[in-house]
């Protein structure tokens, strides 16, 4: 060869000036829920409903099979989101109006597309924006059973790739998701009593009162199994995978390390509220808004809290209710001289403090225990 090899040098991802209101990405790949994956990340997170550990409690119950747990499936819909909305963000900002629909179960596909809301930049740093965005994941596209498994809105912080680039701000109106929490049929007839040893005796409807705030007594630390993890998932963000592009430029990404994917810490929470919350909850209803509020590096011990912040009647079923709650993630930090922890926050121990790492409003579809527990 006489000539040199031609050279391309790939770009990956969208940066701010590729973003417009009303866009609309359907995303690479879509991923089956295979046996593995549900087995890594519900072990990985000690998520404890038996709906998601005990095939025949799930199907007593009217599951089709053990059910996808909610972090699960924000997981896998929110990493196909990755490579064409955040791969090149400095931080997620924000989840809003993240509801579930129809239950996913192992050998469903979820498949996503993500509509842009809005863009705007940056008042004080001009090679940064924030895009606003509404995803919908849906299950086997084609198919009978082809229905919604979530839709939420988030707000990243993307960089401009070019600073003098254009920028294409405005917004538009979400668009109106028909997506409602699938709840299988109350039987009256079955004895649902018999199985009430396979889940937590203190986490029924009657049981999780407002004004309670429910420190969780396990934890976990998250060690650079956290690679691994993301890339399972297929996210290829590269902040949390990419140490050499973070060497190069320190100061651009947050602490100057990787970042373990802000989707661990979030399905941690949740698994570590399990046995206290969730294990007679029937589904997750709604995540108006969540957020997280400082980094998780790998080394760091992720702990959490639930406060109670109200319930309800559920509007259709007299054997379920609807709990309104706070869900709060830590990490432990060691003190620095003179420095005292922080007020509001869980005692760490002497010469430690914790710090808030994430914040979440949930609210819950809980079983009664008179419905489910009583015989």
């Amino acid at each position: 060869m006489s000539e040199p090899p031609r050279v391309i040098r790939k770009q990956s991802g969208h940066f701010l000036e590729d973003f417009a209101p009303g866009q609309v990405y359907r995303h690479k790949g879509g991923k089956t829920v295979t046996e593995g994956l549900f087995a890594i990340f519900n072990d990985f997170s000690m998520t404890s409903n038996p709906l998601s550990k005990n095939r025949r409690y799930a199907r007593a119950f009217g599951y089709r099979d053990l059910v996808v747990p909610p972090g699960l499936t924000m997981l896998v819909s929110f990493s196909q989101t990755v490579e064409d909305i955040s791969e090149n963000a400095r931080a997620n900002l924000e989840y809003i109006d993240m509801r579930f629909g129809a239950p996913v179960y192992i050998g469903d596909t979820i498949e996503v597309e993500t509509r842009i809301l809005a863009v705007r930049p940056s008042s004080s740093r001009p090679n940064l924006g924030i895009v606003h965005v509404q995803s919908t994941a849906r299950k086997n596209v084609g198919q009978e059973d082809e229905a919604v498994v979530m839709t939420w809105q988030r707000k990243v912080q993307v960089w401009k790739k070019n600073p003098d680039a254009e920028l294409h701000p405005g917004s538009t109106e979400p668009e109106e998701i028909p997506c409602e929490l699938w709840l299988p049929p109350y039987d009256p007839g079955r004895d649902y009593a018999a199985l009430a040893h396979l889940s937590s005796p203190d986490s029924y409807f009657e049981d999780l009162e407002p004004g309670t705030r429910i420190e969780h007594s396990r934890a976990r630390t998250v060690t650079d199994e956290h690679i691994l993890l993301t890339g399972i998932l297929d996210n290829t963000s590269q902040v949390h995978c990419n140490q050499h592009m973070i060497e190069r430029n320190p100061e651009q990404y947050v602490g100057g390390r990787l970042i373990i994917f802000g989707g661990i810490p979030f399905n941690l929470c949740l698994g570590l509220s399990c046995p206290d919350v969730g294990d007679n909850a029937l589904g997750d209803l709604i995540y108006t808004t969540g957020r997280h509020t400082a980094p998780l590096f790998a080394g760091d011990t992720v702990y959490a809290a639930t406060e109670i912040v109200g319930r309800r009647d559920h509007p259709e079923r007299a054997d379920v209710g609807i709990v309104r709650t706070r869900l709060l993630g830590y990490k432990p930090v060691r003190l620095g001289p003179r420095e005292e922890p922080e007020p509001g926050t869980p005692d760490a121990g002497p010469g430690w403090k914790f710090v808030q790492i994430f914040e979440l409003d949930r609210q819950l579809v809980v079983k009664r225990r008179s419905h489910y527990a009583a015989g």
